[in-house]
């Protein structure tokens, strides 16, 4: 495959026309149509049809048009970045489970890029799991998050910060002012954010050691979301204690209290022995006292210094 026969790919599928492809691509429909016949020869593959309400695409179809945008892009973000490092700019990727990348990556990276004027940073939010890989791979140059457990030796584990994960309600929920046992806190309904899929982290431990059953659990897409559900009195939240310390100490949220609903946990930083300068010195100061209480504060980024990577195909 190559981009050019990717773009026209991506333009037909964009359009649903063949036409309407070629005229946003300045060239004849003839060149989109060999464009397409050469992906077609290469897949195996037909991709899409012609029906009588327009084109109707394979699986396969859909696939390679989630497929091409995530290249196409991947090749537009590569020439920035080799034209910037012809500049004098650097870049650093950094890979992060959810709870990390909401709560403690802003002020921790914050804090790092401040340094330097010529590092541009790049977060992406990922799973535990993918975190070897994309080390490994170098598509991250270092990784924040729980330790996924089984890595490879060669990468190197270092701990960051500890955190704990509490439960709590709306200062209006029943469980608010009277204590529950862990049957009673199974029967409620558990606001999460999206650290609790995937079996990694305190959030999932929690789960587990409770023995929530899956159809008391409602996963949100940010974990803000999960607790301004909570202050509604819409259900319990396991959260991270430091951010919700100010909405406890307002009297919005209340800790439900016992020896079970809470664990504790550590965030670590992974990176390979050979990585990026800066992935050296990020997983260095990310342990310094400076930095935790950066990340505890958790101040955002200015746009010029935080640019997420964000790939996104919609279907209707």
């Amino acid at each position: 495959m190559t981009p050019t026969q990717l773009r026209a790919f991506a333009a037909v599928v964009r359009h649903g026309s063949v036409k309407l492809a070629a005229a946003e691509l300045k060239v004849s429909e003839s060149a989109v149509s060999l464009n397409i016949g050469q992906l077609r020869r290469e897949l195996g593959d037909q991709l899409f049809h012609r029906t009588a309400a327009g084109l109707a695409f394979t699986p396969g179809g859909l696939r390679l048009a989630s497929r091409s945008a995530e290249l196409l892009g991947l090749q537009d973000r590569t020439i920035a970045e080799v034209s910037a490092a012809g500049r004098g700019r650097r870049m650093l990727r950094v890979a992060a489970s959810s709870l990390f990348a909401e709560y403690a990556a802003p002020g921790l990276l914050e804090m790092f890029a401040a340094r330097a004027a010529d590092l541009d940073v790049e977060l992406s939010v990922r799973h535990p799991g993918q975190f070897e890989q994309l080390l490994l791979t170098r598509a991250a140059d270092v990784a924040f998050g729980p330790d996924p457990g089984g890595l490879d030796p060669a990468v190197r584990i270092r701990p960051v910060m500890n955190f704990q994960i509490i439960l709590v309600a709306g200062r209006d929920h029943p469980l608010a002012t009277a204590p529950a046992g862990p049957q009673q806190l199974r029967e409620q309904t558990w606001l999460l954010g999206p650290s609790a899929a995937g079996g990694i982290g305190g959030v999932a431990a929690l789960l587990r050691r409770m023995a929530v059953p899956e159809d008391r659990q409602q996963i949100f897409q940010s974990h803000a979301a999960a607790i301004e559900e909570a202050k509604h009195g819409k259900g319990v939240a396991p959260v991270l204690s430091f951010a919700v310390a100010h909405d406890m100490a307002a009297g919005h949220l209340v800790r439900i209290p016992g020896p079970q609903p809470h664990v504790d946990g550590v965030w670590h930083s992974m990176r390979l022995p050979i990585a990026a300068p800066a992935a050296d010195e990020l997983a260095r100061v990310a342990s310094t006292p400076r930095a935790v209480q950066a990340m505890v504060r958790g101040t955002g980024v200015t746009v010029g210094r935080f640019r997420p990577a964000v790939h996104v195909t919609l279907w209707s």
